[in-house]
C-alpha cells in the first residue's frame, strides 16, 4: 500500500463524479469572471440553498482542502501556514485553506482552476472552533470582503426548542436582507421553495444509497465516499439530484444482482472519524484481506430532510442541527450513533481514527470502545493518524497494527 494510494473505485459513478467535481470549480471561476456574485462559506447550514436561490455562487474553503489533499497540493498549504507562525497541531483543514489564500492562490495552473476571491464572507458564530477561525483569517485576507457575521446558538440537536428555531429563523431573513444589500439580488419565494425541494430531495436519494450498504454483501464501501461532494456543494441544486439519482439506480441494481465490492465478504467494518484524503488507498488494504468499510461516522452528516412547505424554518432548522451531527454532539449521543450505525450495518469490527487534525470528532473514541465490547461484543482498533497531514500518518505503523486487528476478526469469524 503505497502513501498516496488511491482507493479502488469500483462504481460506475466514480467517472461521473469527477465530471461534476470539474464542473463545479468550472461554475465557480466563471461566475467571478462574469461578475456573478461569489460567497464563500462554511459547509453544513442552510444558507447553502439561500444563495443557490438568489443566484449567488456559494464556494467552499474547508470543501477544498480534501481536494487539495487528493492533489498532493496540501504539504506546501501548510508550510506557508506555519511560516505564519500557525502550529503543525492545528487543524488541517485550516492550516490547508490559510496557506492556500496566502501562497498558491497567487499562482497559476493550479487544479481545477482553484478559487475565485469571494465579494462576500459568510462569517459563522457557531460550529467547531478552527471554522470560526478560518474565516476570521480570511477576512483579513479579503478585506474588501463584505462580511456577514452569522449567529447561530450551540445547541445538542436532543435539546433544540422553539425559542432557539425562532432565533434561525430570525437569522436566515437577516441574512436574505444582507444579501440582497450587499448584491442588490432579492429572494424569490418559489425559486427558494424550488431549491429547498431539490435539496430535500438529494437527502432523500442520500439516505436510500446508504441503506443499500446494509445489504450482504455491500455494492459500495468507503471508498466510494466522495460521492458526498455533491451533498456539501451542490445541496438545492439538479444536479445534485440527478448524480445521485445515477448512484442509486447503480447500487440498487447490484444489490439486486448480490454483487458486493467484494466476491468474498469476510468482515465488515465501521470508520469512525474523517478519513484520509490524501490516502484513501488504505481502504484497499482492509479489502485484501477480505473486509469492507460499509459505514463511517461522516456520511450522517449529509442527510437532514427539509420541510419543503415551510423552506425559511426547514433551513433554520438545518442550520441548527447540522454541526451537532458531527462535531458539536455529547459524548453520549456520539456512542449511542455508533451504536446503532453497528447494529444497522452489521458490523463486525470497528476502526476508531484518532484524528491530530479534528479532536472535536475524536472525543469520545474510547467511551465508543468500550460500548462497543460491552453492548455488541464488537473489537475495535485505534489508530493513530490525521485526516489533512501525511505528516502525522505512519503507513508501516498502521499496516502492523490493522494486519493484526484483521487476522484476530478473521479467527473469531471462522
Amino acid at each position: 500500500m503505497e502513501k498516496t494510494g488511491k482507493s479502488r473505485k469500483r462504481l460506475r459513478a466514480a467517472k461521473e463524479l469527477n465530471r461534476v467535481v470539474t464542473e463545479y470549480y468550472v461554475e465557480c471561476g466563471r461566475a467571478k469572471a462574469e461578475g456573478k456574485p461569489v460567497g464563500w462559506m462554511p459547509p453544513m447550514n442552510g444558507a447553502i440553498e439561500i444563495f443557490y436561490a438568489m443566484d449567488i455562487q456559494p464556494v467552499f474553503p474547508e470543501n477544498w482542502s480534501p481536494i487539495c489533499a487528493a492533489f498532493g497540493l496540501a504539504e506546501r498549504n501548510f508550510e506557508v501556514a506555519e511560516g505564519m507562525g500557525y502550529s503543525r497541531d492545528l487543524c488541517g483543514y485550516m492550516r490547508n485553506i490559510i496557506g492556500y489564500v496566502h501562497g498558491l492562490m497567487k499562482e497559476e495552473g493550479t487544479p481545477l482552476g482553484g478559487l475565485p476571491e469571494p465579494d462576500i464572507l459568510l462569517s459563522p458564530g457557531g460550529g467547531c472552533v478552527p471554522v470560526i477561525k478560518i474565516f476570521q483569517a480570511l477576512e483579513r485576507r479579503f478585506p474588501n470582503a463584505k462580511v456577514y457575521p452569522a449567529d447561530l446558538p450551540q445547541v445538542p440537536t436532543e435539546e433544540i426548542r422553539q425559542h432557539h428555531v425562532d432565533y434561525a429563523i430570525a437569522e436566515i431573513h437577516r441574512l436574505i436582507d444582507f444579501l440582497s444589500q450587499a448584491t442588490g439580488r432579492k429572494l424569490d419565494q418559489d425559486r427558494l421553495k424550488e431549491v429547498v425541494k431539490l435539496s430535500d430531495r438529494s437527502c432523500e436519494l442520500w439516505d436510500e444509497i446508504m441503506t443499500y450498504r446494509r445489504r450482504i454483501p455491500t455494492p459500495f464501501s468507503a471508498a466510494e465516499i466522495g460521492i458526498m461532494f455533491v451533498m456539501v456543494t451542490r445541496q438545492g441544486t439538479q444536479t445534485a439530484v440527478d448524480f445521485l439519482t445515477t448512484v442509486r439506480d447503480e447500487v440498487k441494481e447490484k444489490s439486486a444482482q448480490g454483487l458486493g465490492v467484494l466476491e468474498q465478504e469476510k468482515i465488515r467494518l465501521f470508520w469512525d472519524n474523517i478519513p484520509l484524503w490524501y490516502n484513501m488507498g488504505l481502504f484497499n488494504h482492509f479489502e485484501g484481506m477480505g473486509g469492507v468499510v460499509v459505514a463511517e461516522t461522516y456520511s450522517s452528516a449529509w442527510s437532514l430532510r427539509l420541510d419543503v412547505n415551510r423552506p425559511i424554518e426547514a433551513l433554520a432548522l438545518k442550520s441548527l442541527k447540522s454541526y451537532p451531527m458531527v462535531s458539536c454532539v455529547s459524548v453520549d449521543k456520539r456512542v449511542e450513533m455508533v451504536i446503532k450505525a453497528c447494529k444497522e450495518y452489521s458490523i463486525d469490527g470497528a476502526i476508531l481514527h484518532r484524528n491530530k487534525s479534528c479532536l472535536p470528532i475524536t472525543l469520545g473514541q474510547m467511551d465508543i470502545k468500550r460500548a462497543l465490547e460491552a453492548e455488541l461484543g464488537i473489537p475495535s482498533i485505534v489508530i493513530d493518524a490525521d485526516h489533512m497531514d501525511s505528516r502525522n500518518f505512519s503507513v508501516e505503523q498502521f499496516r502492523t497494527r490493522v494486519d493484526a486487528f484483521m487476522e484476530m476478526l478473521l479467527a473469531r469469524k471462522s
